[in-house]
């Protein structure tokens, strides 16, 4: 048997951002700030796959807004729009109730119950977002995270034959966004929930697609415990349903309602819990998510004494 890596000690709140963490789309301070009108902009992103569609072109729909945040810097609607910008932005959003205080709460309860700093137990918050990286690390949010997986832009463009260049130096210019960077869609979200299984982000040097035992993985999904709002996170909500993980959906009333659509997923049972987007002491999604917190944590203990009871003492002196 290959030797364990980890203590698997690690419980992970892995976290969407939209209406999850912020009550809407992050997108807003971006319409905002340029005058464009967010409704137009989400109508026509609606209508670019049937558009390429006709014209014999295959688009995917969760790639189509960031395709489109392209074609309107390009066109000089977000003229000059650059990752800094969006970083700007990124500053704007409010979060919602309970948030971040919240991360430091259930990170502080691991350090005061005996039993679990006895072994060790640490939280960790991960986002992981269809949404825009640069906005992302712009929130306030950003400085309470372990890591980001989310979709990001590039603004420089190598050329060819670029590493021949030996003075290769960008251009000193005004710089915008170019190029979709990294994309993260409805179904590449579980890549990054297997990232953080394997360890991947603190040891790059293990691939996704290594094979691993279950002890050699860094955290089990077991101790994962996902919160998002939606449609779009099924595929990890069912991932982390089958393997033992916590599946939290929470809804916002404000600025748009997305109970119904919840509800809905709740009745089929996808998701374990069900609460609003308000994560104060004594609200239902801070209870709910610290008690399954202990429930993690709990289990890591027991395990671990399970464990120390199966090794047997020689017998002593007569």
């Amino acid at each position: 048997m290959p030797p364990p890596l980890y203590t698997q000690n690690v419980v992970a709140f892995i976290w969407d951002f939209d209406r999850t963490l912020i009550p809407d789309n992050m997108q807003g301070p971006l319409f905002e700030f340029y005058g464009v009108d967010e409704g137009s902009f989400w109508e026509e992103v609606n209508g670019l796959v049937g558009f390429h569609a006709e014209r014999g072109e295959v688009l995917s729909r969760d790639m189509a807004y960031l395709l489109h945040i392209l074609e309107y810097t390009a066109s000089g609607a977000f003229k000059g729009l650059s990752n800094q910008k969006l970083k700007e932005l990124g500053a704007d959003l409010v979060p919602v109730p309970g948030i971040p205080e919240f991360f430091e709460s259930v990170r502080q309860r691991a350090a005061d119950v005996p039993a679990y700093a006895k072994e060790n137990i640490s939280v960790e918050h991960y986002v992981v977002s269809t949404g825009l990286r640069p906005m992302i690390e712009g929130s306030l949010v950003y400085g309470h995270l372990d890591g980001v997986w989310a979709s990001s832009f590039v603004e420089h463009a190598a050329g060819e034959g670029y590493g021949e260049h030996l003075n290769f130096a960008d251009d000193p210019g005004e710089t915008s966004i170019r190029h979709v960077g990294d994309f993260v869609g409805n179904t590449t979200k579980t890549k990054a929930i297997f990232e953080i299984n394997k360890g991947v982000n603190v040891n790059p040097g293990i691939d996704v697609n290594a094979q691993m035992t279950e002890d050699q993985r860094r955290v089990p999904l077991r101790n994962m415990v996902y919160i998002a709002d939606g449609p779009s996170d099924v595929p990890v909500f069912s991932i982390l349903n089958k393997a033992g993980g916590k599946t939290l959906g929470v809804y916002n009333i404000e600025p748009r309602s997305n109970y119904k659509q919840l509800k809905q997923l709740a009745d089929q049972g996808r998701i374990q819990g069900m609460a609003e987007a308000d994560f104060r002491e004594g609200e239902a999604a801070h209870l709910w998510l610290m008690d399954s917190f202990d429930q993690i944590a709990t289990e890591i203990v027991e395990n671990r004494t399970r464990a120390l009871d199966a090794i047997k003492n020689p017998p002593g002196h007569v």
